[in-house]
């Protein structure tokens, strides 16, 4: 484990003046303290003047293999009342857990002679197995012929069946053409004989099948005596895979300010996901916590920030602040924040409050609102106002589920809203079918030099960090965005470009992504606190709206300026 000296690093530059923090930040939506502000810019020094290790963060060689990472600092005071910072990051750098002036891992998974490396060893060592069991030729071999067989088999069977419907069709016809002519004696012996034929077949069929089963059945043999011990292998790499996972779970233990200790199990077992997703308590944060609690170091304010290129499916930008994943850091961090004062959560402050709703259109089957900024559209997990509870108590008489689409809480724009049944679901058949025209504005932060395009990447939720999306070819919904320049400015932090946006599908964050990411415009919204930086509110604006009217079939076109 580090020393002391090696992970707390004193401040350079005078801070007299600073104030300290009344409370700890509250790490999943912040901004930065002053005194986080000088320890990220001696951190970054530190990362740009560095020559002990080499790491590639994708700046020269962006590869697919290059990419950047979260660091962390933590401010913390001595019990001799100094004060400085610790440095750490998430998960690996260099190939290393352990590097001199950061922080330690909360548990050293890869330690020599650990339980973990060598549980991984027996799991490599069955690996290494399966993988020259099944690459025995013999397996593919007896798998064409099993199936060839099956083939062949299925086959005659068939056209045996064909023979026997051909011969029931005779014998039906035999039967008729006897009843008109033969005496009842002889048609009693004529229908004997016409039994027994259909009973031959049906005989010559079941021998039929047993004989093709008795030669896929030889070849099953000796296809499971080869795959059996395959699958035995699975099973019990499966079953030492649970166990090393579950004592890696026990190892990661972490402390609170009370001195309190829980292991990865505990915590998550906790929550409804009960397991931990992989790589839980490797995240910079907690191992900033965990190292303050051990080595009695009182934790003063925190920051996060992405150093380098930004992976494929994610949005990070270079130097920018992020707060701390939901996924694997929430549980972990309501435990080793237990006992500390801790800034508000905005996630429980409602944002619409002396906010009002701007009708308008209205008329007896549907209205339309123009929404403002930072007003959910629906009732959220922790703040019930929204535009569905205003109009719910605007208009108790209306029918059915009144909101027809939904902007984000953070976009302002035209909704329109259904007050009866019929008109939520023809209007929302239009969406459905993607026959409704809209147009949204937005202020991109950068000066972009093409005039138009369309981009398509397909998204979804970031499984870890809700509601961040990343971008995903293998389970992504399709998303597309065409889009035009419509303007041109300079500010004081730069250009700025003013866009037209058109959606064509409607997914979560869809226009917030495809500007941010680097394979869509590479230029964040002006405001947007989840993937650029966050300003007086997010620019983007719902400005245009154009439908059939649900009840009289009339075409509605609606505008509303945006308010940037």
């Amino acid at each position: 484990m580090h020393s002391f000296v090696n992970c707390f690093t004193p401040f350079k530059s005078s801070i007299a003046n600073v104030i300290l923090p009344e409370r700890f930040t509250f790490p999943f939506y912040y901004q930065p303290h002053p005194l986080s502000l000088l320890a990220v810019k001696g951190l970054q020094n530190y990362l740009e003047h560095q020559t002990a290790w080499q790491h590639d963060f994708g700046f020269v060689n962006k590869h697919a293999s290059a990419s950047g990472k979260m660091f962390g600092v933590l401010v913390v005071q001595n019990l001799a009342g100094e004060l400085g910072y610790l440095s750490a990051f998430s998960g690996k750098l260099a190939d290393q857990s352990i590097v001199d002036n950061f922080v330690p891992p909360v548990f050293d998974t890869f330690s020599k002679d650990g339980f973990f490396l060598i549980g991984q060893s027996e799991i490599n060592q069955i690996n290494d197995h399966l993988e020259s069991l099944q690459s025995n030729v013999e397996i593919e071999d007896f798998s064409l012929l099993l199936a060839e067989l099956i083939k062949e088999a299925e086959s005659h069977i068939a056209s045996y069946r064909e023979v026997i419907i051909e011969g029931r069709k005779q014998r039906k016809a035999k039967r008729e053409v006897a009843k008109k002519t033969l005496d009842e004696h002889a048609l009693g012996h004529i229908n004997e004989q016409l039994s027994k034929e259909s009973i031959k077949e049906k005989n010559q069929l079941r021998g039929l099948k047993l004989f093709w089963q008795d030669k896929t059945t030889v070849v099953e043999n000796q296809l499971t005596q080869l795959t059996d011990e395959i699958e035995q292998l699975k099973q019990q790499r499966k079953v030492l895979s649970n166990a090393l996972q579950q004592t890696l779970f026990n190892h990661y233990r972490f402390l609170n300010i009370k001195g309190e200790e829980k292991n990865l199990n505990a915590i998550f077992d906790e929550i409804p996901e009960r397991t931990p997703p992989a790589g839980s308590g490797d995240c910079a944060a907690p191992k900033l916590l965990q190292y303050a609690f051990h080595h009695n170091l009182k934790p003063i304010t925190m920051a996060e920030f992405w150093w380098g290129a930004a992976p494929k499916s994610e949005i990070r930008q270079h130097k920018n602040f992020y707060g701390s994943c939901q996924g694997k850091c929430q549980p972990i961090l309501g435990h080793m924040l237990s006992g500390i004062e801790l800034d508000d959560n905005p996630l429980l402050i409602n944002p619409a409050v002396g906010k009002t709703l701007d009708i308008v259109y209205q008329d007896e089957h549907m209205l339309v609102i123009n929404k403002p900024s930072e007003f959910l559209s629906v009732p959220g997990k922790n703040i019930e106002d929204s535009v569905y509870s205003r109009i719910r108590a605007q208009f108790p008489e209306a029918t059915g589920p009144l909101i027809v689409h939904r902007l984000d809480m953070s976009t302002s724009g035209l909704m329109v809203i259904a007050l009866t049944k019929r008109a939520h679901k023809k209007l929302q058949q239009q969406f459905i079918s993607r026959v409704v025209e809209k147009r949204y504005v937005a202020l991109i932060d950068g000066d972009l030099l093409t005039q138009s395009g369309v981009i398509s990447l397909p998204l979804r939720v970031d499984l870890n960090d809700r509601p961040r999306q990343v971008v995903c070819y293998n389970y992504g919904k399709s998303a597309e965005t065409s889009w035009q320049v419509i303007a041109k400015n300079e500010g004081e932090r730069g250009k700025f470009t003013r866009v037209h946006l058109y959606p064509k599908t409607g997914r979560t964050h869809q226009l917030r992504m495809h500007c941010a990411h680097v394979d869509g415009l590479n230029m964040p919204i002006v405001g947007d606190d989840l993937y650029g930086h966050k300003a007086k509110r997010l620019h983007l604006h719902a400005a245009y709206l154009a439908f059939m009217h649900p009840v009289t079939k009339e075409k509605m076109v609606f505008e509303a300026a945006e308010q940037f």
